[in-house]
């Protein structure tokens, strides 16, 4: 009897111990793996992409697509941000959501003032804490557009005009600057390279958008953060991020997309999956695009329709009548874009993501080259178009959170990026077919620190080195004898190369006031060898070592909390490249664009405020207004070789010109949006953009400034329910005549409409559009759109191909 209850003493001695083994490893789990889920208020939907931050700790975190995030790195926070576009944000300390069960819901928002940003600083912040004027374009906003690039894309913010010379292009044109006045940042990564140019350029389409989980778009100079270009404003894109099953559970999401639209019989699909585990995650997404020939409306200018094309037959270059003028013959082209991602995520304070990304097209054509004739009525290009573009970056990020005296987080990049595009065209019934290849090598490291000196007081600062290699080369291929010899470059071979050091300082004053400036010193250099072969230049090398020093400064004041003023000063540069100083083409009939070693950076002054104001909680009015001034400019004039004003350049005598620091610029502008929220989930919003600009000439008179659109804008009627999205809007543009075109717009008569002394002119137009999104299940949704509805024959201004026709799209996406 004894040695029963021995035993069973000895049993029960057991279970306690087994069961205290299984009570400490489910404390450990807990501790290190405490994880948060957010849901939809009002559907009880996981809630994915919410943003987590902290000051104290500095801390953040992400959610995944159940809803999930981890906050075991959060600590005893006394207050965590809940964060998500469209919904109201909401903070808990950490005891609270212990006593939440770790559960949080979030009501959607129509209007708020708060938003998560990170463009200003490459770090998680809110809007209220930030100067600038920043607009966000979410995935929802692409899911119910479809747009086709992310040019297209760009466009959706109703901020920016976008001008086509192609449809394998995209220049957006913001704050009445354009090209190398903008900055494209992939993932906090720099996509400007050495060769951006003055014209319109397409590189933005490289970018695939339906890869993108969110995209920004900074307002006026970004050069604090960004460094050289960013002048006008910085295209911020953050692409799809693997996401880590905090649970433990592994976790398998991803979407197929497939989309067709009638204008241009646009044939899209779209696949991506990420895998995640622990500590681990992967994310592969891969797109292919087929665009065919772009139909126009059928009500419009009549100088728009395409009523020829060349075609060589029997080895003779032929005029073919077009039997469908609306059609634009020779526009379509075929695009593929890949990613993949992997993730390292070994505890709460570390985070490293690699990443590789890849994008290529076929061959497409300069539309706006192929309708100029020459003065015999004649076509001057037979074959004018683009190479395949081809984009590859590889790229690693390491983020981690210390805490500690120096930092509380710091971030890595280092990046390699490859860059090529090339140029080929041949004159009418001439054989000599001419091709120019270039490849640029980019390398860029950035290190970004953030620091919290107390509830009051946070620091930004870091480093950043960047350099390009740039070769170019050419070649002239008969086309009859198909004998191939070296043909002149475009450019000169050169490498390019910046590094900077910047720090941002933000303090809060009182509770009702923000201040945030900032410095940054850039040192930039480029040396460059020119081929003598082909022009007699009268120099071989060019080189420059030179610095800029640039700044901000900004006040946020938040009377209430529906209720918002920002100031801000700023100032940025743009420091010459390799296509400023080394580059020949010719820039239009007649004209030949030589190099000019002797150029300097050029900086411009902006000032800005933005009003923002929620009534009743239904209406909010926003207001932007800013000043900018260009100096030392770099711009295009005449010029002199060896002491001559023109020389022979592709068979024709034309007149010598170069990139020069000989102009000052000035642009003022607002904008004004409105958003008001109706009854029965019936929404408007509205935003009118006006700018206007003028740029110095060589006889001091002055000349509108080429980039600064017409007003524009974009009226929305919407409605939404938890499964349907409905929206009806009018985008529309105010036109430009004759004489409020730049003066050198005023030579291409072949892209505008002629008035009645037939002078080009750009009209006005607008066009009424219809959107609707329908989910089908959890998993299932449709997508279907009316565009340009009334059939409008328009062109964009500046733009070279005339925009599409009445438009059907339709788009079907599954979820798992």
């Amino acid at each position: 009897m004894a040695k029963m209850e021995g035993s069973r003493l000895a049993d029960s001695s057991s279970m306690k111990n087994l069961f205290l083994l299984f009570l400490l490893c489910g404390i450990c789990h807990f501790l290190h793996s405490q994880v948060v889920t957010i849901k939809d208020r009002e559907t009880g939907l996981p809630l994915e992409l919410v943003v987590l931050s902290s000051d104290h700790p500095k801390a953040f975190s992400i959610s995944n697509s159940q809803g999930q995030a981890d906050i075991s790195v959060f600590g005893n926070a006394e207050k965590i941000d809940f964060r998500l576009i469209g919904y109201k944000s909401e903070s808990y300390s950490f005891v609270q959501l212990e006593h939440t069960g770790l559960a949080v819901s979030l009501a959607p928002n129509f209007l708020s003032l708060d938003q998560l940003v990170v463009s200003a600083s490459r770090w998680n912040q809110s809007r209220m804490e930030v100067p600038e004027k920043i607009t966000t374009i979410s995935a929802a906003d692409v899911q119910l557009q479809n747009p086709q690039t992310a040019a297209d894309l760009i466009g959706l913010s109703g901020e920016a005009a976008i001008q086509k010379s192609q449809q394998g292009g995209g220049s957006p044109m913001i704050r009445g600057f354009a090209t190398n006045r903008l900055l494209i940042s992939v993932d906090g990564i720099r996509m400007n390279t050495a060769i951006f140019r003055s014209g319109n350029i397409q590189n933005v389409i490289s970018l695939d958008p339906l890869a993108i989980e969110n995209t920004e778009l900074l307002f006026g100079p970004g050069s604090l953060i960004y460094g050289s270009d960013a002048i006008g404003g910085t295209m911020n894109f953050q692409t799809l991020s693997p996401q880590i099953a905090y649970t433990g559970n592994t976790i398998i999401t991803g979407k197929a997309i497939t989309r067709y639209s009638t204008a241009n019989s646009e044939k899209t699909i779209h696949f991506d999956i990420n895998a995640g585990w622990r500590k681990w995650a992967l994310m592969t997404s891969i797109s292919h695009n087929d665009f065919g020939d772009l139909r126009m409306g059928s009500k419009g200018p009549d100088e728009y329709l395409r009523t020829f094309y060349v075609q060589r037959i029997d080895s003779t270059d032929m005029i073919i009548s077009n039997s469908d003028p609306l059609i634009q013959r020779y526009s379509g082209y075929s695009q593929i874009n890949a990613m993949q991602k992997i993730r390292f995520s070994p505890s709460s304070k570390w985070d490293i993501v690699y990443a590789l990304h890849y994008s290529t097209t076929s061959d497409y054509p300069r539309y706006d080259r192929q309708l100029r004739l020459r003065s015999n009525g004649l076509p001057r290009s037979a074959e004018w178009y683009y190479g395949p573009q081809e984009w590859m970056m590889s790229n690693l990020v390491i983020t981690q959170t210390s805490n500690n005296k120096i930092y509380d987080i710091a971030t890595l990049r280092l990046a390699q990026q490859f860059f090529g595009e090339s140029r080929i065209d041949r004159d009418f019934n001439d054989p000599e077919k001419r091709s120019r290849v270039e490849k640029v090598y980019a390398l860029s490291a950035n290190l970004d620190f953030n620091r919290s000196i107390n509830e009051h007081q946070k620091f930004f600062y870091g480093l950043e080195v960047v350099t390009n290699k740039v070769h170019s080369s050419g070649m002239d291929e008969n086309i009859i004898t198909h004998t191939v010899s070296p043909g002149p470059a475009r450019y000169p071979q050169a490498r390019w190369s910046s590094s900077a050091a910047y720090i941002i300082w933000q303090q809060k004053v009182s509770k009702k006031i923000n201040t945030q400036t900032g410095i940054r010193y850039n040192r930039f250099m480029l040396d460059a060898q020119f081929d003598t072969t082909f022009y007699p230049f009268p120099y071989t090398t060019a080189r420059f070592n030179k610095g800029a020093l640039t700044g901000s400064i900004g006040l946020i004041i938040t009377p209430y909390d529906d209720f918002s003023i920002c100031l801000n000063g700023s100032t940025g540069f743009r420091s010459p490249n390799v296509d400023d100083l080394g580059k020949v083409f010719d820039s239009e009939p007649g004209s030949v664009v030589v190099p000019n070693p002797s150029v300097n950076a050029e900086y411009v002054w902006n000032g800005e405020f933005n009003l923002a104001k929620i009534f009743d909680n239904n209406v909010k009015v926003e207001l932007t207004g800013f000043y900018s001034v260009l100096n030392n400019a770099l711009v295009r004039r005449d010029f002199t070789l060896n002491g001559q004003d023109s020389i022979v350049y592709d068979g024709e005598m034309s007149k010598v010109q170069a990139i020069q620091n000989a102009a000052s610029a000035t642009v003022f502008g607002a904008v004004v949006n409105i958003e008001i929220k109706l009854t029965d989930g019936f929404g408007i919003r509205s935003k009118y953009n006006f700018q206007h600009g003028t740029e110095e000439l060589d006889d001091r008179a002055t000349s509108p400034l080429r980039h600064a659109a017409p007003p524009f804008g974009v009226s929305h009627l919407t409605y939404s329910t938890n499964k349907l999205t409905l929206d009806f809007y009018a985008a529309y543009s105010r036109g430009k005549n004759y004489n409020e075109l730049p003066q050198e717009e005023q030579e291409k008569i072949y892209m505008y409409a002629l008035d009645e002394t037939n002078r080009p002119y750009s009209p006005a137009w607008f066009t009424l559009n219809f959107k609707s999104m329908y989910r089908l299940s959890e998993n299932f949704s449709i997508s279907a759109g009316l565009e340009n509805i009334l059939d409008k024959r328009y062109r964009t201004y500046s733009s070279g191909i005339v925009a599409p026709g009445r438009n059907m799209v339709l788009s079907l996406r599954a979820d798992f």
